[in-house]
């Protein structure tokens, strides 16, 4: 089900489940998950992409998600050029997106403390900005957005994100079985994940690579021009 390719991974095992990646341990929650971020990248700096899907069997495994035909496939899986991929990143399976009919559906996968950077949605392609919702399925995902500042001192921007800071800080601790909405069309939003990672469940009208907006300039620029 996965290939190593040579990445580094350490799984330390404090319930004595000993196969987490060949199915689902009953143990799981007692279980870290640890990536070397060197090990996404090759002699070159290159992000390794096969690595990066790697990772995410592996956070499926973990957790016990329904690893499906074809799944390693469908697979998008980026570092937003960062050159830390375990800090910042995101992979996700697009299950659905018509966009005549303006309905999406799909799942989101975040390593371990790795963050989804901020970014909001725009009017564009025919299409009006993207509403959308998050379920939790597994892990925790810290999921942020506009509202009252309440981020606690303990939840860190990495540095590489615009040395460390964000717009908005309303934090909504997310696990299992919650959702969160959009607070408003148009709004900023990010997400930074648990110590075990997390797997999100994404719904909304449609989503349009073009009309993403980042708030991180490098990270705008190296998206849109993708």
């Amino acid at each position: 089900m996965m290939r190593t390719m040579g990445m580094v991974l350490a799984l330390t095992l404090a319930s004595g489940c000993a196969c987490p990646m060949k199915g689902y341990c009953p143990a799981a929650r007692k279980e870290s998950l640890v990536f070397e971020n060197a090990s996404f990248y090759g002699k070159d700096g290159k992000f390794d992409v096969e690595k990066g899907k790697d990772a995410v069997m592996a956070l499926a495994a973990f957790h016990g998600y329904p690893v499906f035909p074809g799944m390693r496939e469908q697979l998008w899986v980026s570092d937003y050029n960062t050159g830390q991929f375990t800090t910042l990143g995101l992979a996700a399976v697009m299950f659905k997106n018509n966009e005549a009919d303006r309905y999406m559906l799909m799942d989101l996968f975040l390593l371990p403390g790795q963050m989804l950077p901020e970014h909001w949605h725009e009017d564009g392609e025919k299409n009006p900005a993207k509403r959308e919702g998050w379920l939790v399925r597994w892990g925790l995902s810290h999921i942020v957005g506009e509202g009252e500042p309440n981020l606690g001192p303990d939840l860190r921007v990495p540095a590489v994100h615009m040395n460390g800071t964000v717009t908005v800080r309303h934090e909504t601790a997310a696990t299992p079985g919650t959702f969160v909405p959009l607070s408003r069309v148009y709004s900023r939003h990010w997400q930074l994940a648990g110590p075990q990672g997390a797997i999100i469940t994404e719904v909304a009208n449609v989503h349009t690579d073009r009309a993403v907006r980042h708030s991180d300039p490098a990270i705008n620029a190296y998206f849109l021009g993708l």
